[in-house]
Protein backbone atom coordinates (compact mmCIF):
# COMPACT_ATOMS: atom_id res chain seq x y z
CA UNK A 1 0.00 0.00 0.00
CA UNK A 2 2.82 2.39 0.84
CA UNK A 3 4.54 1.67 -2.46
CA UNK A 4 1.33 2.40 -4.39
CA UNK A 5 0.67 5.61 -2.50
CA UNK A 6 4.21 6.97 -2.78
CA UNK A 7 3.88 8.32 -6.38
CA UNK A 8 0.70 10.18 -5.43
CA UNK A 9 2.35 11.60 -2.31
CA UNK A 10 5.35 12.67 -4.32
CA UNK A 11 3.13 14.41 -6.88
CA UNK A 12 1.21 16.23 -4.14
CA UNK A 13 4.42 17.23 -2.41
CA UNK A 14 5.84 18.61 -5.64
CA UNK A 15 2.61 20.58 -6.14
CA UNK A 16 3.03 22.15 -2.71
CA UNK A 17 0.31 20.17 -0.88
CA UNK A 18 1.64 19.24 2.56
CA UNK A 19 0.49 15.90 3.95
CA UNK A 20 0.49 15.48 7.72
CA UNK A 21 -1.65 12.42 8.39
CA UNK A 22 -0.36 11.78 11.93
CA UNK A 23 -1.17 15.31 13.09
CA UNK A 24 -4.66 15.12 11.58
CA UNK A 25 -5.35 11.80 13.29
CA UNK A 26 -4.02 13.09 16.63
CA UNK A 27 -6.16 16.25 16.73
CA UNK A 28 -9.37 14.70 15.39
CA UNK A 29 -12.28 14.66 17.82
CA UNK A 30 -16.00 13.78 17.65
CA UNK A 31 -18.34 16.37 16.21
CA UNK A 32 -20.42 16.67 19.38
CA UNK A 33 -17.31 17.56 21.40
CA UNK A 34 -16.48 20.31 18.92
CA UNK A 35 -20.10 21.46 19.09
CA UNK A 36 -19.92 21.80 22.88
CA UNK A 37 -16.65 23.72 22.55
CA UNK A 38 -18.24 26.05 19.98
CA UNK A 39 -21.19 26.67 22.30
CA UNK A 40 -18.79 27.37 25.15
CA UNK A 41 -16.95 29.90 23.02
CA UNK A 42 -20.15 31.74 22.09
CA UNK A 43 -21.39 31.80 25.71
CA UNK A 44 -18.05 33.12 26.95
CA UNK A 45 -18.01 35.77 24.24
CA UNK A 46 -21.60 36.87 24.91
CA UNK A 47 -21.02 37.19 28.66
CA UNK A 48 -17.81 39.12 28.09
CA UNK A 49 -19.45 41.36 25.49
CA UNK A 50 -22.34 42.03 27.86
CA UNK A 51 -19.89 43.01 30.59
CA UNK A 52 -18.02 45.33 28.23
CA UNK A 53 -21.25 46.85 26.87
CA UNK A 54 -22.32 48.06 30.31
CA UNK A 55 -19.32 50.38 30.39
CA UNK A 56 -19.16 51.53 26.78
CA UNK A 57 -22.77 52.35 25.94
CA UNK A 58 -21.61 55.89 25.25
CA UNK A 59 -19.74 54.55 22.21
CA UNK A 60 -22.98 54.32 20.22
CA UNK A 61 -23.51 58.06 20.67
CA UNK A 62 -20.28 58.89 18.83
CA UNK A 63 -19.79 57.53 15.28
CA UNK A 64 -16.02 57.97 15.47
CA UNK A 65 -15.80 56.17 18.81
CA UNK A 66 -17.99 53.33 17.50
CA UNK A 67 -15.78 52.99 14.44
CA UNK A 68 -12.59 52.93 16.51
CA UNK A 69 -13.92 50.48 19.12
CA UNK A 70 -15.32 48.21 16.41
CA UNK A 71 -11.99 48.22 14.59
CA UNK A 72 -10.17 47.39 17.83
CA UNK A 73 -12.53 44.47 18.46
CA UNK A 74 -11.94 43.09 14.96
CA UNK A 75 -8.17 43.46 15.43
CA UNK A 76 -8.46 41.75 18.80
CA UNK A 77 -10.31 38.85 17.18
CA UNK A 78 -7.54 38.60 14.58
CA UNK A 79 -4.87 38.52 17.29
CA UNK A 80 -6.80 35.91 19.24
CA UNK A 81 -7.07 33.69 16.16
CA UNK A 82 -3.37 34.08 15.44
CA UNK A 83 -2.41 32.97 18.94
CA UNK A 84 -4.83 30.03 19.28
CA UNK A 85 -5.85 28.88 15.80
CA UNK A 86 -6.35 25.23 16.87
CA UNK A 87 -8.88 25.90 19.64
CA UNK A 88 -12.56 25.68 18.76
CA UNK A 89 -13.49 27.68 21.87
CA UNK A 90 -11.20 30.57 20.94
CA UNK A 91 -12.22 30.40 17.27
CA UNK A 92 -15.91 30.84 18.01
CA UNK A 93 -15.18 33.40 20.72
CA UNK A 94 -13.11 35.41 18.23
CA UNK A 95 -15.92 35.15 15.67
CA UNK A 96 -18.42 36.57 18.16
CA UNK A 97 -16.07 39.45 18.97
CA UNK A 98 -15.48 40.10 15.28
CA UNK A 99 -19.20 40.18 14.48
CA UNK A 100 -19.83 42.60 17.33
CA UNK A 101 -16.99 44.79 16.09
CA UNK A 102 -18.37 44.72 12.56
CA UNK A 103 -21.77 45.86 13.83
CA UNK A 104 -20.12 48.76 15.63
CA UNK A 105 -18.25 49.67 12.44
CA UNK A 106 -21.38 49.36 10.29
CA UNK A 107 -23.42 51.65 12.57
CA UNK A 108 -21.56 54.91 11.75
CA UNK A 109 -21.29 53.87 8.10
CA UNK A 110 -25.07 53.50 7.89
CA UNK A 111 -25.51 56.85 9.62
CA UNK A 112 -23.14 58.56 7.17
CA UNK A 113 -24.23 56.83 3.95
CA UNK A 114 -27.96 56.46 4.77
CA UNK A 115 -28.37 52.83 3.59
CA UNK A 116 -27.38 53.70 0.04
CA UNK A 117 -25.48 51.67 -2.53
CA UNK A 118 -22.25 53.09 -1.12
CA UNK A 119 -23.08 51.60 2.27
CA UNK A 120 -23.65 48.20 0.67
CA UNK A 121 -20.35 48.33 -1.22
CA UNK A 122 -18.55 49.40 1.96
CA UNK A 123 -19.90 46.28 3.68
CA UNK A 124 -18.84 44.14 0.71
CA UNK A 125 -15.29 45.50 0.86
CA UNK A 126 -15.12 44.97 4.62
CA UNK A 127 -16.27 41.36 4.37
CA UNK A 128 -13.92 40.61 1.45
CA UNK A 129 -10.96 41.93 3.46
CA UNK A 130 -11.96 39.82 6.46
CA UNK A 131 -12.44 36.74 4.28
CA UNK A 132 -8.95 37.20 2.86
CA UNK A 133 -7.09 38.08 6.05
CA UNK A 134 -8.72 36.31 9.00
CA UNK A 135 -6.73 33.15 9.96
CA UNK A 136 -9.83 30.99 10.46
CA UNK A 137 -11.81 28.84 8.05
CA UNK A 138 -15.00 29.47 10.02
CA UNK A 139 -14.52 33.23 9.95
CA UNK A 140 -13.72 33.18 6.22
CA UNK A 141 -16.88 31.17 5.57
CA UNK A 142 -19.06 33.57 7.57
CA UNK A 143 -17.42 36.60 5.93
CA UNK A 144 -18.12 35.26 2.43
CA UNK A 145 -21.78 34.60 3.27
CA UNK A 146 -22.14 38.12 4.69
CA UNK A 147 -20.38 39.50 1.60
CA UNK A 148 -23.02 37.82 -0.59
CA UNK A 149 -25.82 39.42 1.43
CA UNK A 150 -24.09 42.80 1.33
CA UNK A 151 -23.67 42.43 -2.44
CA UNK A 152 -27.41 41.91 -2.82
CA UNK A 153 -28.02 45.04 -0.75
CA UNK A 154 -25.59 47.09 -2.86
CA UNK A 155 -27.05 45.90 -6.16
CA UNK A 156 -30.61 46.30 -4.91
CA UNK A 157 -29.82 49.89 -3.96
CA UNK A 158 -28.49 50.31 -7.51
CA UNK A 159 -31.72 48.93 -8.96
CA UNK A 160 -30.45 45.54 -10.21
CA UNK A 161 -31.02 43.16 -7.30
CA UNK A 162 -31.53 40.10 -9.56
CA UNK A 163 -27.92 40.33 -10.70
CA UNK A 164 -26.54 39.41 -7.26
CA UNK A 165 -27.27 35.67 -7.36
CA UNK A 166 -25.89 35.23 -10.89
CA UNK A 167 -22.75 37.18 -9.99
CA UNK A 168 -22.20 34.92 -6.97
CA UNK A 169 -22.74 31.84 -9.16
CA UNK A 170 -20.08 33.11 -11.56
CA UNK A 171 -17.67 33.65 -8.65
CA UNK A 172 -18.51 30.17 -7.33
CA UNK A 173 -17.72 28.53 -10.67
CA UNK A 174 -14.48 30.45 -11.06
CA UNK A 175 -13.33 29.55 -7.54
CA UNK A 176 -14.04 25.83 -7.67
CA UNK A 177 -12.62 25.41 -11.17
CA UNK A 178 -9.36 26.95 -9.89
CA UNK A 179 -9.40 25.04 -6.61
CA UNK A 180 -5.86 23.65 -6.96
CA UNK A 181 -4.25 26.68 -8.56
CA UNK A 182 -2.89 27.81 -5.17
CA UNK A 183 -2.16 24.59 -3.22
CA UNK A 184 -0.80 26.47 -0.21
CA UNK A 185 -4.25 28.09 0.30
CA UNK A 186 -6.35 25.00 -0.39
CA UNK A 187 -8.08 25.19 2.99
CA UNK A 188 -8.96 28.85 2.39
CA UNK A 189 -10.32 28.04 -1.07
CA UNK A 190 -12.66 25.44 0.44
CA UNK A 191 -13.92 27.91 3.04
CA UNK A 192 -14.56 30.56 0.38
CA UNK A 193 -16.20 28.02 -1.94
CA UNK A 194 -18.60 26.74 0.71
CA UNK A 195 -19.43 30.32 1.70
CA UNK A 196 -20.26 31.20 -1.91
CA UNK A 197 -22.40 28.06 -2.22
CA UNK A 198 -24.40 28.96 0.89
CA UNK A 199 -24.71 32.52 -0.41
CA UNK A 200 -26.10 31.25 -3.73
CA UNK A 201 -28.64 29.06 -1.94
CA UNK A 202 -29.80 31.97 0.22
CA UNK A 203 -30.03 34.50 -2.61
CA UNK A 204 -31.78 32.12 -4.99
CA UNK A 205 -34.22 31.03 -2.29
CA UNK A 206 -35.04 34.64 -1.45
CA UNK A 207 -35.44 35.50 -5.14
CA UNK A 208 -37.79 32.57 -5.80
CA UNK A 209 -39.83 33.47 -2.71
CA UNK A 210 -40.34 36.97 -4.10
CA UNK A 211 -38.82 38.59 -1.02
CA UNK A 212 -35.85 40.87 -0.50
CA UNK A 213 -34.63 39.87 2.97
CA UNK A 214 -34.75 43.13 4.96
CA UNK A 215 -34.05 45.35 1.96
CA UNK A 216 -37.56 46.43 1.08
CA UNK A 217 -37.71 49.11 3.79
CA UNK A 218 -34.51 50.81 2.67
CA UNK A 219 -34.14 50.58 -1.11
CA UNK A 220 -36.25 50.81 -4.22
CA UNK A 221 -35.99 47.34 -5.70
CA UNK A 222 -35.26 47.05 -9.45
CA UNK A 223 -35.51 50.82 -9.87
CA UNK A 224 -33.76 50.86 -13.24
CA UNK A 225 -35.63 48.25 -15.23
CA UNK A 226 -36.76 44.68 -14.46
CA UNK A 227 -35.92 43.72 -18.05
CA UNK A 228 -32.37 45.12 -17.78
CA UNK A 229 -31.84 43.43 -14.43
CA UNK A 230 -33.02 40.07 -15.75
CA UNK A 231 -30.96 40.41 -18.92
CA UNK A 232 -27.73 41.05 -17.00
CA UNK A 233 -28.52 38.20 -14.61
CA UNK A 234 -29.20 35.84 -17.52
CA UNK A 235 -25.96 36.80 -19.24
CA UNK A 236 -23.85 36.24 -16.12
CA UNK A 237 -25.45 32.86 -15.40
CA UNK A 238 -24.98 31.89 -19.05
CA UNK A 239 -21.28 32.76 -18.86
CA UNK A 240 -20.95 30.57 -15.76
CA UNK A 241 -22.70 27.67 -17.52
CA UNK A 242 -20.59 27.94 -20.69
CA UNK A 243 -17.45 28.19 -18.54
CA UNK A 244 -18.26 24.90 -16.82
CA UNK A 245 -19.08 23.20 -20.12
CA UNK A 246 -15.88 24.52 -21.71
CA UNK A 247 -13.77 23.23 -18.81
CA UNK A 248 -15.48 19.83 -18.86
CA UNK A 249 -15.04 19.52 -22.62
CA UNK A 250 -11.36 20.39 -22.31
CA UNK A 251 -10.74 17.41 -20.03
CA UNK A 252 -11.81 14.91 -22.73
CA UNK A 253 -10.80 14.41 -26.33
CA UNK A 254 -14.20 14.84 -27.95
CA UNK A 255 -15.11 15.26 -31.56
CA UNK A 256 -16.13 18.61 -32.95
CA UNK A 257 -19.71 17.51 -33.43
CA UNK A 258 -20.12 16.51 -29.77
CA UNK A 259 -18.43 19.69 -28.61
CA UNK A 260 -20.63 21.79 -30.86
CA UNK A 261 -23.78 20.10 -29.56
CA UNK A 262 -22.68 20.66 -25.97
CA UNK A 263 -22.05 24.36 -26.54
CA UNK A 264 -25.31 24.72 -28.45
CA UNK A 265 -27.32 23.14 -25.64
CA UNK A 266 -25.55 25.33 -23.08
CA UNK A 267 -26.42 28.46 -25.07
CA UNK A 268 -30.01 27.25 -25.49
CA UNK A 269 -30.36 26.73 -21.74
CA UNK A 270 -28.82 30.17 -21.15
CA UNK A 271 -31.43 31.75 -23.41
CA UNK A 272 -34.30 29.83 -21.82
CA UNK A 273 -33.15 30.93 -18.38
CA UNK A 274 -34.35 34.43 -19.24
CA UNK A 275 -37.88 33.03 -19.06
CA UNK A 276 -37.05 30.57 -16.24
CA UNK A 277 -34.88 32.55 -13.79
CA UNK A 278 -32.36 30.40 -11.97
CA UNK A 279 -32.29 27.62 -14.58
CA UNK A 280 -28.74 28.30 -15.80
CA UNK A 281 -27.47 28.73 -12.25
CA UNK A 282 -28.85 25.39 -11.11
CA UNK A 283 -27.50 23.50 -14.12
CA UNK A 284 -24.11 25.27 -13.83
CA UNK A 285 -23.73 24.28 -10.17
CA UNK A 286 -24.88 20.74 -10.94
CA UNK A 287 -22.42 20.32 -13.84
CA UNK A 288 -19.69 21.90 -11.72
CA UNK A 289 -20.24 19.28 -9.04
CA UNK A 290 -20.11 16.51 -11.64
CA UNK A 291 -16.97 17.95 -13.24
CA UNK A 292 -15.00 18.08 -9.99
CA UNK A 293 -16.75 15.09 -8.31
CA UNK A 294 -18.16 17.18 -5.46
CA UNK A 295 -21.35 15.67 -4.02
CA UNK A 296 -22.36 18.74 -2.05
CA UNK A 297 -22.23 20.86 -5.19
CA UNK A 298 -24.21 18.25 -7.12
CA UNK A 299 -26.90 18.13 -4.43
CA UNK A 300 -27.02 21.93 -4.28
CA UNK A 301 -27.32 22.12 -8.06
CA UNK A 302 -30.25 19.71 -8.04
CA UNK A 303 -31.89 21.76 -5.28
CA UNK A 304 -31.40 25.01 -7.21
CA UNK A 305 -32.72 23.42 -10.40
CA UNK A 306 -35.84 22.07 -8.70
CA UNK A 307 -36.44 25.43 -7.00
CA UNK A 308 -36.12 27.28 -10.32
CA UNK A 309 -38.52 24.97 -12.15
CA UNK A 310 -41.02 25.01 -9.27
CA UNK A 311 -40.92 28.81 -8.98
CA UNK A 312 -41.42 29.15 -12.73
CA UNK A 313 -44.32 26.70 -12.75
CA UNK A 314 -46.20 28.79 -10.17
CA UNK A 315 -45.31 32.11 -11.80
CA UNK A 316 -48.64 33.87 -12.44
CA UNK A 317 -47.43 36.22 -15.21
CA UNK A 318 -47.38 33.40 -17.78
CA UNK A 319 -50.22 31.03 -18.62
CA UNK A 320 -49.99 27.42 -17.48
CA UNK A 321 -50.12 26.14 -21.07
CA UNK A 322 -47.10 28.21 -22.14
CA UNK A 323 -45.14 27.15 -19.08
CA UNK A 324 -45.95 23.49 -19.66
CA UNK A 325 -44.92 23.75 -23.31
CA UNK A 326 -41.60 25.39 -22.44
CA UNK A 327 -40.81 22.79 -19.79
CA UNK A 328 -41.74 20.02 -22.23
CA UNK A 329 -39.38 21.41 -24.87
CA UNK A 330 -36.58 21.79 -22.36
CA UNK A 331 -37.07 18.24 -21.05
CA UNK A 332 -37.13 16.85 -24.57
CA UNK A 333 -33.89 18.63 -25.46
CA UNK A 334 -32.15 17.31 -22.34
CA UNK A 335 -33.37 13.75 -22.96
CA UNK A 336 -32.23 13.95 -26.58
CA UNK A 337 -28.84 15.17 -25.43
CA UNK A 338 -28.57 12.29 -22.97
CA UNK A 339 -29.51 9.77 -25.70
CA UNK A 340 -26.96 11.24 -28.10
CA UNK A 341 -24.18 11.15 -25.51
CA UNK A 342 -24.95 7.53 -24.68
CA UNK A 343 -24.83 6.60 -28.37
CA UNK A 344 -21.55 8.44 -28.75
CA UNK A 345 -20.06 6.68 -25.74
CA UNK A 346 -21.10 3.24 -27.00
CA UNK A 347 -19.70 3.99 -30.46
CA UNK A 348 -16.43 5.22 -28.98
CA UNK A 349 -16.13 2.14 -26.74
CA UNK A 350 -16.74 -0.25 -29.65
CA UNK A 351 -14.23 1.62 -31.81
CA UNK A 352 -11.56 1.32 -29.12
CA UNK A 353 -12.28 -2.40 -28.66
CA UNK A 354 -12.04 -3.06 -32.38
CA UNK A 355 -8.86 -1.01 -32.60
CA UNK A 356 -7.41 -2.98 -29.67
CA UNK A 357 -8.17 -6.35 -31.30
Amino acid sequence: MNQQDSPLKQTLTQAGVVLNERAAATHSMPWFVRGVQALSGWLAALFLLGFIATGVVWVLESPLAALLVGGLMVLGAYALLRRSSDSDVMEHMALAFSLAGQLLMAWPLADALSFSAGFGWALVIMQVVLAACMPSRLHRFVAVVLACLALEFALAASGIMQVASSLVVLALVGLWLNEFRWPERLSDMHAWGVGLLVGVLILQGVAHAGQALWLGSFVELDALSPMLSRSISTALAGVALVWVVHTAMGCHSLSRSVTGVAYSVALLVAVLSYFVPGLSSGIAVLLLGVAISHRVLMASGILLLLAAVSAYYYWLDVSLLNKAALLCVLGSVLLALRWGLQRWRLATTKGREQHGH
